[in-house]
């Protein structure tokens, strides 16, 4: 009975932070971009032509990964940069809805995974890379 009734919370707990994010307007492009650094929307643009060619996807923990190695130094920056940003927004959200922020990084990746176009890489948890 308390296996249950602890699922059931972690469960009540994910749907609040989904719920959180989405009424704070924390979608795919408000988890990947932060106000007020103008070299952001290089770095986005940098990480969306990236996932365009298949290098760059979408894991399940809500953060960009390589697919394929990169010896590029600035699309490494771009997406630690990108991944920082949402680490950031992860933080907030989760200190809000009293979860962990990787549980709050788990339900952002939710919402962007079911976004994600057709062709681009996605890792879900504890698995590989796989193309959708």
């Amino acid at each position: 009975m308390m296996r249950f009734k602890s699922r059931r919370n972690g469960l009540a707990r994910f749907a609040a932070v989904a719920l959180l994010m989405s009424a704070w307007g924390i979608g795919v492009l408000a988890v990947t971009m932060m106000p007020a650094r103008a070299d952001v929307a290089a770095s986005k643009a940098m990480i969306d032509a990236a996932k365009e060619r298949g290098i760059v996807g979408e894991q399940g923990d809500g953060y960009l990964g390589f697919v394929m190695s990169s010896s590029d130094p600035a699309l490494t920056a771009a997406l630690a940069e990108i991944n920082a940003g949402r680490a950031a927004v992860y933080r907030d959200s989760a200190a809000k809805a009293g979860v962990s922020p990787a549980a709050a990084g788990e339900a952002a990746a939710q919402q962007i995974l079911a976004r994600l176009p057709a062709g681009r890489y996605y890792k879900p948890l504890g698995g590989g890379w796989m193309r959708k």
